[in-house]
């Protein structure tokens, strides 16, 4: 018998499809753990994803009621743009609402009692005059829409005038 290309060709792959069929027992996991249903197999997990992580990204901001400001918030140029009232929050949010509509030159453009907010235009500045809940009473401050501390003198002189007028 002559070897031809063709007939080495045709032996080749035909060891190669036997060696390749008949060696899959070799790579077969022999553990009675994967010997179950897929669904009973235990879960995998990586070493580092047992623990919860611990590095500053994944910590939690702390909240309003945890850090509840009893002393002004300070602003642009250390001016305080907050005060506390005693009283209930609904009340003295009614109470600030009676109070910017007495004081001249400022127009309410939006009011969420849930919220606790006032969006007012005052001498030019819009902000918003929030009224929250604290341990030592409620807090009325000047914020911007960010919710950071109001800047500019107009955000000053109404704390002042709200200030006066609510007895904080």
């Amino acid at each position: 018998m002559r070897l031809t290309p063709t007939f080495l060709r045709s032996a080749v792959a035909a060891t190669l499809l036997v060696g390749l069929l008949g060696g899959c027992h070799w790579f077969k996991k022999d553990s009675e753990l994967y010997k179950d249903e897929v669904a009973a197999r235990p879960l995998e997990v990586p070493p580092d994803l047992d623990k919860p992580a611990t590095d500053a990204a994944m910590k939690m901001p702390p909240t309003a009621s945890a850090a509840a400001p009893s002393a002004p918030v300070a602003g642009a140029g250390a001016t305080p743009l907050g005060f506390t009232v005693p009283g209930e929050r609904d009340a003295v949010f009614t109470k600030v609402g009676d109070a910017l509509g007495g004081i001249a030159g400022v127009t309410i453009a939006s009011r969420a009692q849930i919220l606790g907010t006032y969006d007012v235009d005052f001498e030019g500045s819009k902000f918003l005059v929030r009224v929250t809940k604290t341990d030592a009473g409620v807090y009325v401050s000047a914020v911007d829409p960010r919710g950071l501390p109001a800047s500019g003198e107009a955000p000053v002189k109404l704390m002042a005038s709200l200030k006066t007028a609510l007895g904080g």
